[in-house]
């Protein structure tokens, strides 16, 4: 007996046409997810092509100072959009390119990007693509140099000459041209070009920094690197402004510092871009709490002496610092400058063909004027004691034999020593 059709029975009550309805509802559902997939897809990244590796010779190093004069309160200064010329000469040579951000007093670089390529030519015949490309990639580095400005500081101050040490070393791989583009104000806050207590005056100072810079071996090996420094004596709009006059005196001394036009470095290149650097909208507080900076304590902390010869600081019988001194005594201060925590003693001495009664008081002179001439270099914690006639000298640094002459006696007993003492 053949069974009746299942599909002619009555629905029991409560469940009629319940297959269709499911099946209709599971045609809405596949119907809708289909639709949702083809309307939400994701947009193409245009920045992905650069991402391919690519055999470039030449490569750039980008850098950006995070630190807090550059960052600001409330409007930081915009690398991003203030470099366009710059950056569009990086994508005409068509470099792999990587892009970091500094601050502290350290040679660690925060990477935001690395080893991009802006080859817009690479398996790209098509003049109209080639065009389009070239255009992306320079948007493309726009938003990874503004992707750097607004990152987090790893920690407090800048160091740009360590900087500049890092950002050389990443080039060490390029077969071509090595290009390294700084962007920051200038104001180094840590290392041995601290510009914290720095006059802004004159060329003696900036001689005096590059030279103590130079005995510290803190100053970059720039050889074969084109070198590009932009936004000098440009800090964020709510920090303390250069005048003209300083700004001029900060651009002299990068251009020491990086041996721009300098006869004795062969194979430097280094660019002072006059480009103006705008300003950024409001920037969020960062709720990130600052690193701790690890103490390290030495065993040596005894005081770094100089000891400067009287006929090289003043004229018989007198007080008055010369002129020709200056140059040495800047030496010294950038020296106490850039020690931290350091504080610094002169003391004064005279030869014994004074009279005993002057004796006390012409060395506390010199030691007051010496003391003087340091404070207005910038020294803050400085203190003067005239000691009179010294109890003994030892034999200077270059003289012949081995006693001193008569001569070389008076000059010694003639003397100012002064003590930069950390601690």
């Amino acid at each position: 007996m053949t069974p009746p059709d299942t599909a002619a029975l009555p629905a029991a009550p409560g469940h009629r046409r319940t297959a269709p309805m499911l099946a209709g509802a599971l045609v809405m559902v596949l119907t809708a997810g289909f639709i949702s997939a083809c309307g939400d897809a994701p947009r193409l990244d245009a920045c992905a092509w650069m991402k391919e590796p690519v055999d470039t010779a030449g490569r750039t190093v980008v850098l950006v100072d995070d630190s807090a004069s550059v960052r600001g309160k409330s409007a930081g200064r915009d690398y991003a959009h203030s470099i366009g010329r710059l950056l569009a000469e990086v994508v005409d040579r068509k470099d792999t390119v990587s892009v970091g951000s500094f601050s502290g007093d350290s040679a660690q670089i925060t990477w935001i990007a690395k080893d991009r390529s802006t080859d817009w030519v690479k398996d790209n015949d098509n003049a109209i693509n080639q065009k389009k490309r070239k255009q992306q990639a320079a948007g493309c580095l726009t938003d990874l140099v503004g992707k750097a400005g607004s990152a987090a500081p790893q920690s407090g101050g800048s160091n740009v000459l360590a900087a500049l040490t890092a950002g050389v070393s990443s080039l060490d791989a390029a077969s071509g041209s090595r290009s390294l583009l700084v962007l920051t104000d200038g104001l180094s806050t840590t290392g041995c070009a601290d510009l914290r207590a720095a006059a802004f005056r004159d060329t003696s100072e900036i001689n005096a920094i590059a030279r103590v810079c130079a005995a510290r071996d803190e100053t970059p090996s720039l050889t074969g690197v084109d070198l590009t420094l932009a936004g000098l004596g440009q800090p964020a709009t709510d920090q303390p402004a250069p005048t003209a006059a300083q700004r001029t005196w900060l651009t002299a001394l990068w251009r020491k510092l990086c041996g721009a036009a300098d006869p004795a470095a062969p194979g430097t290149s280094c660019t002072l871009a006059p480009t103006a650097i705008g300003t950024t909208g409001q920037r969020t507080a960062d709720k990130k709490p600052a690193p701790q900076d690890p103490v390290v304590h030495y065993a040596d902390d005894r005081p770094e002496t100089y000891q400067l010869p009287g006929a090289a600081l003043f004229d018989t019988n007198s007080s008055t610092v010369r002129p020709q001194a200056l140059p040495l005594l800047n030496d010294v201060a950038v020296r106490a400058r850039t020690t931290p925590g350091s504080r610094v003693a002169v003391l004064g001495y005279v030869d014994p063909r004074g009279r005993p009664d002057n004796n006390q008081q012409l060395s506390q002179a010199r030691a007051n004027a010496v003391k003087k001439v340091l404070t207005g270099l910038g020294v803050t914690r400085v203190t003067a004691h005239g000691r009179g006639l010294p109890t003994g000298c030892s034999k200077p640094a270059g003289a012949a034999g081995d006693r001193m002459t008569a001569e070389e006696k008076l000059q010694c007993d003639r003397r100012v020593d002064i003590e930069i003492i950390r601690k």
